[in-house]
């Protein structure tokens, strides 16, 4: 590592340069959690001179700086990242994704030992509470147990708050409270006061109160943690798609396999048949049809001949291809779908929740009332001990577990009834988001449509002549009609020609599958929805396919339109093959030939509209619009990739999925609501019954626990089996 002339690391080599002078720089920050560390790490960091913009993707890690012209200054970036508590270096995909997984470990072991510590502290505490067989215990055996349950439930609580302590000290090091102040303030005093009252033979101690109250929050940390991960892998199921090598030809034509990151523009590479296209590149020598479905929705394959552009990730049908490559993996198109998605999985996380505003009302106005009941007890001739015990009392019966429990509570059991009907629920704040939607917008290939082309009633003759033919071809209408027709033999001297089809020998006579032209029809138009069929001087047989709507796809959308919600088609597939699927499903706006840019473009204008938009796609095309609108579903035949930047994914053949899964997500909305009021009216009512001595911690501790059992009840309300459907 070099410094500059101040004595600070120099970062310069890492800068990556825009066209338009500007650059970037990819950090890793460490402890950002929540919306608020977002906005402020945003917030400050783009407030530095030269800076001209900061993202933070809290899913990963990764802030994203891009500074001015000539304004470059990495140093006191992360020098103003240190200052506000959050410790940060270079991004390394790698070494992201092993902190990642330490803290999951370590979020693991804390669990465990919680767990451990809460029933094992509870072994000592309970005959205390209840007596043994009945009888009072002595003042040597209750002091007796009191340690004991000190010597498990103290450690266990002290390791196990440490996600919670380190946390609170950051935030108060940055001058802000967020919700693990009051948690590690309320545990740090309960283990105190125990530790006094086991001390001076007090008649209560709390310890086991402390160790399960983190047990309970820990689950909640950990399942985060658990939907974080599953979100991460998007980005990276996308670069998956690539080819991991590409053959490199030499002057002199010799071949050379290299990884791809070795790929520099310019380089000519070699394409088979059968592999996909390394990086983004233009065509030298060769013709050929690329599958484009993963990279546009369209279903036709693409001829491609000298001179034509071929993107990354699309795959080689037929002929052998020499390519130049035109743009670097990084700089591919699948690698600026995946910034698309990563960047819209940003966005996502400016969904400010509830609770954490609410937690910058809670925090100080609890903390001034116990130090307040503290020091108005003590002055008002309470003593220190009964003075603490009351301000003590005071925190953990205003805990926030019913606060931090309102809306996950919900979700779980909203998730759990979205699954029993197909639908799995990937992040929680994805039901909020799916409440406010009023505008969905459908991809049109394995969405609305089943996703696969079928032959049109081919007559089962017709279908026994061609399959032999079709069953050597890796055409996806070839494919569709040799799987129409089962398995059985192939056709022998088998040659292809891309972009016009396939002919071979069958039983002794030479035959032909494809085009109208290629197979000696004359005069028929060209389709790309149709394959001709005909041995050497004998009759021709067309068959014709199509890719059926979904049974459901008019019903649900006659559905959303009932409910008010506006409904619009994006597809890659080209505009004719568009237009029918919108007349057939009822769908009045459409739009079709678009690239993934293109369809994040109509769904970035329709937010600027004030939509709320609900995107419902399964190609790699889909990807970065699943992403970037306000909330996201998948079907389950989609891509990972497609899945992974998904809120949610539906199974079976039923879109009605949707507007079920958008159903319960305002049913859902609404008990998160009543759950935040009844978290409100019971602290209105537990803060004056501390201060005034009616609860000690022990009571406090079983109202706290209360108080979370009814918003969890509250939640388990939307639980049942039935519910209003939207499609009958």
């Amino acid at each position: 590592m070099t410094y500059d002339i101040a004595g600070r690391q120099d970062f310069s080599a890492f800068l990556r340069p825009a066209a338009d002078g500007r650059e970037s720089l990819e950090l890793l920050v460490k402890g950002a959690r929540c919306a608020g560390c977002l906005s402020k790490i945003e917030r400050e960091v783009g407030a530095l001179p030269g800076v001209g913009g900061a993202r933070l993707n809290l899913t990963t890690g990764k802030l994203t700086v891009t500074f001015e012209a000539g304004g470059s200054d990495p140093a006191r970036v992360i020098e103003a990242l240190e200052s506000l508590g959050y410790p940060a270096s270079l991004f390394d995909p790698a070494q992201a994704a092993a902190a990642y997984d330490r803290e999951g470990r370590r979020l693991s072991l804390a669990l465990g030992v919680a767990a451990f510590g809460a029933g094992n502290a509870m072994m000592f505490s309970v005959p205390l509470w209840a007596g043994i067989f009945g009888q009072e215990l002595g003042p040597a055996t209750r002091g007796l147990m009191h340690w004991m349950s000190a010597a498990v439930g103290a450690p266990c609580a002290i390791y196990a708050g440490l996600p919670f302590f380190e946390s609170a000290w950051r935030s108060l090091k940055a001058g802000r409270a967020n919700m693990d102040v009051p948690i590690s303030i309320g545990v740090i005093l309960t283990l105190a006061i125990s530790f006094v009252e086991a001390v001076l033979g007090g008649r209560d101690t709390y310890f086991d109160a402390a160790v399960a109250l983190l047990f309970l929050l820990l689950i909640g940390r950990w399942l985060d943690h658990r939907l974080r991960a599953s979100a991460r892998s998007a980005a990276a199921d996308l670069l998956a798609i690539q080819a991991p090598g590409a053959v490199v030809l030499d002057p002199g034509g010799r071949e050379r396999r290299v990884p791809l990151g070795d790929v520099a523009v310019g380089d000519m590479l070699l394409v088979r048949p059968g592999e996909r296209i390394p990086v983004d590149a233009t065509v030298e020598i060769g013709s050929s049809e690329l599958d484009n479905a993963l990279l546009t929705g369209e279903t036709r394959p693409v001829a491609i001949a000298a001179g034509d552009a071929c993107r990354a990730g699309a795959l080689n049908l037929s002929g052998t291809l020499r390519l130049r490559a035109s743009a670097r993996s990084e700089d591919s198109a699948v690698a600026q779908i995946a910034r698309l998605v990563e960047a819209g999985a940003q966005s996502k996380s400016l969904y400010v929740r509830l609770a954490d505003k609410a937690a910058a009302i809670y925090v100080p106005t609890i903390h001034t009332a116990a130090a307040l009941t503290f020091a108005g007890g003590w002055a008002l001739g309470l003593g220190p001990r009964e003075a603490l015990l009351r301000a003590v009392a005071l925190l953990i019966i205003t805990c926030p577990c019913a606060l931090g429990l309102a809306v996950p509570a919900v979700q779980i059991t909203a998730s759990a009834r979205l699954f029993r009907k197909g639908v799995l629920v990937k992040s929680g704040a994805a039901l909020e988001r799916l409440a406010e939607v009023d505008h969905v917008v459908f991809d049109k290939t394995g969405v609305l449509t089943e996703g696969r082309p079928q032959p049109i009633d081919p007559p089962p003759a017709a279908v026994a002549l061609a399959a032999p033919l079709a069953r050597a071809s890796a055409h996806p209408l070839a494919r569709a009609l040799a799987e129409a027709a089962g398995a059985g033999p192939i056709a022998v001297d088998v040659q292809e020609t891309p972009g016009q089809g396939v002919e071979g020998v069958i039983d002794g006579r030479r035959a032909r599958l494809g085009r109208a032209g290629f197979v000696g029809v004359k005069g028929a138009p060209a389709s790309e929805t149709e394959l001709w069929f005909g041995f050497e001087g004998d009759t021709k047989i067309r068959f014709a396919f199509q890719d059926r709507l979904r049974a459901d796809a008019a019903e649900t959308i006659a559905a959303l339109r009932k409910r008010g919600v506006g409904v619009e088609i994006l597809s890659g597939d080209i505009p004719a093959a568009v237009a029918a699927a919108a007349s057939a499903a009822g769908v009045e706006t459409w739009r079709g030939g678009l690239d993934p840019a293109g369809k994040v473009e109509a769904v970035k204008a329709l937010a600027a509209q004030g939509r709320k938009v609900l995107m419902v796609g399964d190609g790699l095309n889909d990807a970065a619009a699943l992403a970037g609108a306000h909330a996201a579903m998948a079907p389950g035949t989609a891509l990972d990739a497609s899945q992974n930047a998904a809120d949610l994914v539906f199974s079976g053949e039923r879109l009605a999925a949707v507007v079920e899964a958008m159903d319960i997500a305002k049913v859902s909305r609404r008990r998160a609501l009543e759950n935040f009021g009844f978290a409100a009216f019971y602290n209105a009512a537990a803060i004056p019954a501390a201060v005034l001595g009616f609860v000690n911690p022990f009571v406090a501790a079983i109202a706290m626990s209360g108080s979370s059992l009814v918003v969890t009840l509250n939640a388990l309300r939307m639980g049942g089996k039935g519910g209003r459907p939207w499609v009958s």
